[in-house]
């Protein structure tokens, strides 16, 4: 086994612990969801702060998740075109949507950076009475998440290039 394909190997691994803990987030937005409905029309009662809570489980669901998506060969492609080609140029349309997918990961974190870091640097929370204060947290997410996607792009590149030249 070649050293790239360890890393590619070892950021699978990463990302499949990564979409292990984000599933488990899933579970607690079901909870948080199923609890705020049963407050708000069962006991006609409800709280901004467990409504709040819904979409920072959200935003974790989405931007972690869509690498392990990548991961397991569940994001969006054309089949209808990717199915009538060879494996051969499959392997080398895997390459360029990886590296198209990592340079756009680049550009997003690059840009939300500052905004990040505004949000920071003010202690941003939330507009509402009584929600969640740290909503800089939550910003900064964005980067995090599509670090990840940049790294299992890089795997996925690695992979395909590697098969591509075998086929």
């Amino acid at each position: 086994m070649t050293l790239s394909e360890r890393l590619a190997d070892g950021i699978d691994a990463f990302i499949d612990f990564v979409g292990r803990i984000t599933a488990w987030s899933s579970l607690a937005l079901a909870l948080v969801m199923g609890t705020n409905v049963i407050m708000r029309y069962g006991f006609n009662t409800g709280s901004i702060w467990a409504q709040e809570l819904e979409w920072h489980l959200m935003s974790p669901i989405c931007l972690f998740g869509m690498s392990y998506a990548l991961r397991h060969g569940e994001h969006v492609r054309v089949d209808v075109l990717y199915a009538s080609f060879s494996q051969r140029t499959k392997h080398l349309v895997e390459v360029i949507t990886a590296l198209i997918a990592m340079a756009i990961s680049v550009i997003v974190i690059d840009l939300s950076i500052s905004y990040v870091l505004q949000s920071w640097n003010i202690d941003e929370g939330t507009a509402n009475p009584g929600g969640i204060s740290a909503r800089y947290i939550l910003k900064s997410l964005i980067p995090i998440g599509f670090a990840l996607f940049f790294i299992q792009s890089l795997a996925e590149a690695i992979r395909s290039y590697l098969a591509w030249r075998k086929a």
